[in-house]
């Protein structure tokens, strides 16, 4: 009999824990004695045979919090194909997810001859799950009698069981083939888009077992159109009753760098989560705007784009006052392709701001399935009047036409800046509809897109924002075109709005940034030339 076989008979085997589970209490969230047994024989394994890998408490046993064990006996306690875990960063994600591994590699939910899988989108990423494992079991004397490692190919075995582990990365050219009866996708947030090779081929895999298991645990991806947002909304909507879902996030409204607010995402916020550090990063992004993107999306847990958008939220806000009655005009027009949004943006000074009033189009036809595509709901903005639609599949000019010699023939529309892009097909309905060559000549303005025009253009715009001279009413199309907006920058330094690069639509933001640097510099010229000087430093 060889020492591993003799082993197994021991009454401290892994598989066997000490630590006798409790019974269910009346009122325990509805679990039965079963399914809650499970999940507490799982919780006392951790705990007995688990060792804390990193930190001044390494090498002491693993003591779960009571938010950890209630992710386990909501995977545990009731039928689960798919677990969606998400908080901010340093919440002990990583041990949390070797303990997972352990527990189906050598533990009692290990199936013999079955595979495990973690996957990333690098190879660093990948070794940090396969080194916190491999910690676990070195510090372990009862795991590291029954689990080889083999750190060349950061793989780990239990040969009495004929359980392997092996991390995986994106870039790794062994992802297909393998048969995962249990899969942990870490850091999913990174994957950009809603589809992944590597994700697919693990989940197509797991279906040729019974009961196969798949752990996601990541901070949220930064837009609704990437794959985890796709799985967490389709978890919120609880079409399938075996994907769970434990999200920590912060409210979009609460103030982002209150304690409070820190703590809706992060759970061990004041236990082994630094708070010290934590605090500090939050006044460093209250500080410095350009950091409070990543650290909402980082910290705070929400959909925000980690690398700096041209506005970030809490500027736009405090830019979203009341807009009052136009007086002389300037706007912004971007003709969009047929069947994509066309944007006009109107300007009007009083007092010392710029108020906005904006317009959308888009075709009629599939409406509520374009919804569906950009993730966004045009078909209820369009019911509550913030979005104009056109008959068909294409915008129709004609249309767009109409609104703008209304404004003509009601207000004094001073200059209209417009991207020389489709404007020769929208000429002859302006022409039709009643205005003259004359007038299209002298009130419209052709504004470039590149760098040499815009880069000026944001300055004013972005001045405009910092310093709060706009009111904009939180239009929420435009709202929506703000949010999305990146730049782009050439090695001199000049920007421009980057549609590439953007996260969604912006057409509604390249109208404001045209209409506020035609009427800013209209405005200018007209202070320059007045002699009362409060005029000129208006």
């Amino acid at each position: 009999m060889t020492k591993r076989a003799s082993a197994a008979r021991k009454p401290n085997r892994p598989g066997r824990p000490k630590a006798r589970p409790r019974t269910t209490k009346k009122g325990d969230s509805g679990r039965s004695k079963k399914t809650s047994a499970r999940a507490e024989r799982n919780i006392a394994w951790i705990e007995q045979y688990c060792r804390v890998p990193e930190g001044t408490l390494v090498g002491q046993p693993l003591k779960l919090r009571p938010w950890q064990k209630e992710i386990i006996h909501g995977i545990y306690g009731s039928p689960t194909r798919r677990a969606i875990i998400s908080f901010g960063r340093k919440n002990g994600k990583t041990a949390l997810v070797a303990c997972l591994l352990l527990l189906h590699l050598v533990g009692p939910e290990a199936r013999p001859n079955s595979e495990l899988y973690s996957t990333a989108l690098s190879r660093d990423q990948a070794a940090i799950t396969f080194k916190l494992a491999l910690k676990m079991v070195l510090l372990s004397p009862e795991l590291a009698e029954y689990v080889v490692p083999g750190e060349s190919y950061k793989r780990l075995t239990c040969p009495e069981l004929g359980t392997l582990y092996m991390a995986l990365s994106a870039d790794a050219s062994t992802a297909m083939g393998k048969s995962p009866v249990f899969t942990v996708h870490d850091e999913l947030g990174q994957v950009r888009g809603p589809r992944h090779e590597l994700y697919d081929a693990m989940e197509t895999a797991s279906g040729a077992h019974e009961e196969p298991l798949t752990v996601v645990i990541s901070t949220q991806a930064p837009t609704d159109n990437d794959l985890l947002s796709i799985l967490i909304d389709d978890a919120k909507a609880g079409g399938d009753p075996t994907t769970k879902l434990y999200l920590w996030s912060a409210d979009e409204d609460a103030d982002p760098f209150s304690e409070k607010t820190i703590r809706q995402a992060n759970p061990a916020f004041g236990d082994f989560l630094n708070t010290e550090v934590v605090l500090e990063m939050a006044e460093s992004a209250r500080r410095m705007p350009a950091r409070e993107a990543q650290f909402r999306n980082l910290i705070l847990n929400q959909r925000v784009e980690s690398h700096a958008p041209f506005v970030v939220r809490s500027v736009w806000q405090a830019n979203g006052g009341d807009v009052g009655h136009p007086t002389a005009i300037w706007g912004g027009l971007d003709l969009s392709e047929t069947n994509d949004l066309t944007a006009l943006v109107l300007v009007w000074q009083i007092k010392k701001k710029l108020h906005v009033r904006p317009y959308f189009w888009l075709p009629e036809a599939d409406l509520a399935e374009r919804s569906r595509k950009d993730r966004v709901p045009y078909d209820m903005w369009h019911k509550q009047g913030f979005l104009n639609v056109t008959p068909g599949k294409s915008v129709e000019y004609r249309h767009v036409a109409k609104v703008i010699a209304n404004l003509f023939e009601t207000h004094e529309i001073r200059r209209i800046a417009f991207d020389r892009y489709n404007m020769k097909h929208l000429r002859p309905w302006l022409l039709e509809v009643g205005l003259s060559d004359a007038v299209i000549e002298d009130r419209f303005v052709d504004f470039g897109q590149g760098y040499i025009s815009m880069s000026p253009a944001l300055r004013t715009l972005e001045s405009m924002l910092l310093n709060e001279r706009l009111c904009h009413g939180m239009h929420p199309v435009l709202t929506m075109c703000a949010a999305n907006a990146v730049v782009k920058m050439d090695e001199a330094g000049n920007r421009k709005l980057d549609k590439k690069r953007s996260r969604g639509r912006i057409d509604g933001l390249v109208c404001l940034a045209m209409a506020t640097s035609i009427a800013e510099q209209e405005l200018h010229e007209k202070r320059v030339f007045k002699s009362d000087v409060q005029d000129i430093t208006e």
